[in-house]
């Protein structure tokens, strides 16, 4: 079990990540891969990922992200920036050398590392670029794909850990994590593999919703480091539908090789104003209170928005949060022509 020890200073300073993490979600990426958990919700993305993943970059990546169990601590940098891949890589590249051997050190009394891992602890440059590289490639290979759908599910989980805080303050937040916590004042309790404490002690937490994070939490082993605590956000198990390379649904109305099919029932006012208003994160039933119609009529209009990817939609406890995607934003983004232009003049 993992306890998180909050003084009064710390609930005043817990905060919620603007976005996805991308090496975050390609450690956690990596590590589903090699598992044979959730195999409903993410075993179509690992038979389509698994054979297109580079040899190299997982020979590289896999004795330093087991699948399950410590994976050390510096390859996850906390950045003050918010996140970025690059700037991520560059800060592994950056790591001291006591802190590269002090988590090797760790690694190895739990697994036989290969040879290579010396030159790793001791901070050769080459051995830290090759590593850099590694993750840039598994991030290509196996997030970069489904990174607007990751993007559009920690966005939603975002929406929904606001209006937890809007209905109980930061206290509702912590309740509102999901079966794996438990909000005992002053600790949250999570389910977790071993016994560790960690003791806030004033610096606040940073809490990072996870797309590919499954069941249980994931914080550094080092209580001394900068708080996070990267929580799963549980996809569905049709999130890959409609994804370049998902191996989509066919849709009625489309045949192959036809551009479109998703997206020609969108015109009009009402499915309109509701893209718009999911920004936020909205229930159906929010959604039928602000456009003023029924709560069938919503859902039939999200369940055309669905399909076309341009929201996505995720239950929370006993409502359905919707949420778009950043193919929403980017058509709610794009200039737009007057009707006028749409209909063809006659010959003059």
């Amino acid at each position: 079990m993992l306890r998180v020890h909050f003084t009064a200073q710390d609930l005043v300073r817990v905060r919620i990540a603007t976005t996805a993490d991308p090496l975050w979600e390609t450690v956690n990426g990596f590590q589903l891969l090699r598992k044979r958990e959730a195999a409903t919700v993410f075993g179509q993305w690992r038979r389509l990922t698994g054979p297109r993943l580079s040899s190299a970059s997982s020979r590289m990546l896999a004795p330093l992200l087991p699948a399950y169990g410590y994976f050390p601590d510096f390859l996850t940098p906390v950045l003050p920036g918010g996140p970025s891949l690059e700037a991520a890589i560059d800060a592994i590249a950056s790591t001291p050398r006591r802190q590269l051997r002090h988590d090797l050190t760790v690694l190895a009394t739990e697994r036989r590392l290969p040879p290579w891992v010396s030159a790793l602890a001791a901070g050769e440059v080459e051995t830290l670029h090759r590593l850099g590289e590694a993750f840039r490639v598994c991030h290509r290979e196996a997030v970069a794909p489904v990174w607007s759908r990751i993007r559009a599910h920690v966005d939603a989980d975002r929406a929904a850990r606001g209006q937890a805080f809007l209905a109980g303050g930061v206290e509702g937040v912590l309740r509102s994590l999901g079966p794996a916590f438990r909000w005992r004042p002053p600790v949250l309790e999570a389910d977790y593999p071993v016994e560790q404490d960690l003791h806030l002690d004033g610096r606040g937490l940073l809490l990072q919703p996870s797309f590919f994070c499954w069941r249980m939490p994931v914080t550094f082993v080092d209580g001394a480091l900068s708080p996070v605590l990267v929580y799963p956000v549980r996809p569905g198990p049709g999130w890959l539908e409609d994804v370049p390379g998902g191996a989509p649904r066919a849709r009625d109305g489309a045949r192959d090789g036809e551009a479109g099919g998703g997206l020609g029932p969108l015109i009009g006012r009402t499915r309109a104003a509701l893209l718009d208003a999911v920004r936020g994160g909205c229930s159906t039933g929010d959604l039928a209170r602000r456009l003023g119609v029924s709560a069938s009529a919503v859902s039939q209009h999200v369940a055309v928005l669905r399909e076309a990817g341009l929201l996505v939609s995720s239950r929370k406890a006993q409502h359905v949060l919707h949420t778009i995607t950043p193919e929403g934003r980017a058509l709610l983004r794009a200039p737009r022509r007057p009707v006028e232009a749409l209909v063809p003049r006659p010959p003059v």
